[in-house]
C-alpha cells in the first residue's frame, strides 16, 4: 500500500464514524497532511452539519490557530474519500472552501455521482491552480458509500434483506406460534444494523403474529423509519407499530392519511409491482437504505422482483425438522462470520 491509499484508508476509517446520522448525505472522511504527517481530519457531521472537509479544516485551525494553519494549508495535501461538493445544499460548497485555504493538493478517492456535483467540484479546484489526484482506492471508496450510490443512480433505497434460519432450513414454524431462532448476540447485532439504516419493513403477517416493535432497544443511536406493508389495514390500532414512538409508513390500498409519526400511503394496484412502487416511493421520502425484515412471502417479494443488494442470514445450529422453508436466493456467499453459536452468512447477487 503506498503513501496515497495509507491517508485514504484513514478516510474510510473516518467515515464510516458517521454511518446512521448522515443520511441522505454520503459518508465521508477527510485527513490533511503536511510534511507526511497528519495535521488534521474529520469525517462529514450529522446530515445538515459540515462536511469532513470543513471538518478536517477546522480540526487544524483549532490546534494551530488561523495564522499558523494558513501557513500549514500552503504546503499541505488533503485527502477526502467523495469528490468535494460544488454547490450550496445545507452548506456551502466544500470546493469553495477548500480553495480559500489555499491547498495546493487534493487527492479524491471517487467521483460524487450526484448531478450537481459529478465532476464540478474537481473541475472547480483545478481551475483554481490546485493540483487533484483521483481514483486512489476508487472501489473502496465507492463501496463504502454504496448506499449513495444506489439512492443516485437507481431511484432507490439500498436493499439488506435480513433473516434467521434453523440448520436445516426452516425459516418459521408451521403453524402461527412465534418461535426464536437466533442467538441473544445475533439479537444485537441486528439491533446495531437498525441505528445505521433509514429503514426497517415488515409485511402484515408477521405485524399480526410477532407484534413487533421495530425500534433500537439493544444498541445505542436512533430507530430506523419503521415500514408496514398491510394492504386492507388489518394491523389493530394498540399493535406496537401503530404507536407513533418513531416514525412509521403503512403502504396500503385505502387511504393516504398523515399524522405526526404515522403516515398511510394509499397504492393504485396495490398488487401490481407492488416492491418497485414502496421503494419508488420511500426514494421520494429520501430514504438511502431499508432493511427487509420479513415474513417469507415479503422478503420473497423483493427476491422475486430482484430488488434486493445484501442478504444477512443467520443460519442456528438448532435443526426443527418442520417448519416454513426459508427464502432461497440466487447469491454469492460474500461473508461468512461466527456470532457466539450462529453463523451469519452475508450474499450479494449475482449478476
Amino acid at each position: 500500500m503506498n503513501r496515497h491509499e495509507c491517508y485514504m484508508k484513514r478516510c474510510l476509517d473516518l467515515a464510516v464514524l458517521g454511518m446512521g446520522t448522515v443520511s441522505p448525505n454520503p459518508m465521508v472522511g477527510a485527513v490533511i497532511v503536511c510534511h507526511d504527517a497528519i495535521i488534521g481530519e474529520g469525517y462529514t457531521s450529522p446530515y445538515g452539519g459540515p462536511h469532513a472537509e470543513v471538518n478536517a479544516v477546522q480540526s487544524v485551525i483549532a490546534k494551530y490557530g488561523t495564522e499558523k494553519a494558513r501557513q500549514l494549508f500552503a504546503t499541505s495535501t488533503i485527502y477526502v474519500s467523495l469528490e468535494p461538493c460544488a454547490h450550496f445544499g445545507k452548506t456551502p460548497p466544500c470546493a469553495d472552501m477548500l480553495i480559500s485555504c489555499g491547498l495546493p493538493k487534493v487527492v479524491v478517492g471517487c467521483l460524487d455521482p450526484f448531478s450537481k456535483v459529478n465532476g464540478l467540484g474537481i473541475e472547480k479546484l483545478q481551475l483554481a491552480g490546485i493540483e487533484v489526484v483521483t481514483g486512489v482506492l476508487e472501489e473502496e471508496c465507492q463501496y463504502m458509500n454504496r448506499r449513495f450510490f444506489m439512492q443516485i443512480n437507481e431511484n432507490r433505497p439500498y436493499v439488506i434483506l435480513k433473516w434467521a434460519e434453523t440448520s436445516d432450513g426452516y425459516f418459521a414454524p408451521a403453524d402461527t406460534v412465534q418461535r426464536w431462532i437466533s442467538n441473544a448476540a445475533s439479537k444485537q447485532l441486528v439491533h446495531k444494523w437498525r441505528s445505521e439504516e433509514d429503514a426497517i419493513l415488515v409485511g402484515k403477517n408477521t405485524a399480526l403474529i410477532d407484534n413487533p416493535s421495530l425500534t433500537n432497544r439493544c444498541w445505542t443511536g436512533k430507530s430506523p423509519k419503521r415500514i408496514l406493508i398491510d394492504r386492507d389495514l388489518d394491523i389493530p390500532a394498540d399493535y406496537h407499530l401503530l404507536d407513533q414512538s418513531t416514525e412509521t409508513i403503512v403502504f396500503n390500498a385505502v387511504k393516504s392519511e398523515w399524522h405526526t409519526n404515522l403516515k398511510y400511503i394509499e397504492i393504485e394496484n396495490f398488487d401490481l409491482y407492488l416492491s418497485q412502487s414502496v421503494l419508488y416511493q420511500l426514494y421520494l421520502m429520501d430514504v438511502q437504505s431499508i432493511i427487509i425484515e420479513g415474513g417469507a412471502k415479503t422478503l420473497q417479494m423483493f427476491i422475486n422482483a430482484g430488488l434486493w443488494d445484501e442478504a444477512r442470514v443467520f443460519v442456528s445450529e438448532e435443526s426443527w425438522g418442520v417448519g416454513m422453508v426459508a427464502p432461497k436466493i440466487n447469491g454469492a456467499l460474500d461473508i461468512k462470520l461466527q456470532v457466539s453459536d450462529d453463523h451469519l452468512l452475508v450474499y450479494r447477487p449475482i449478476l
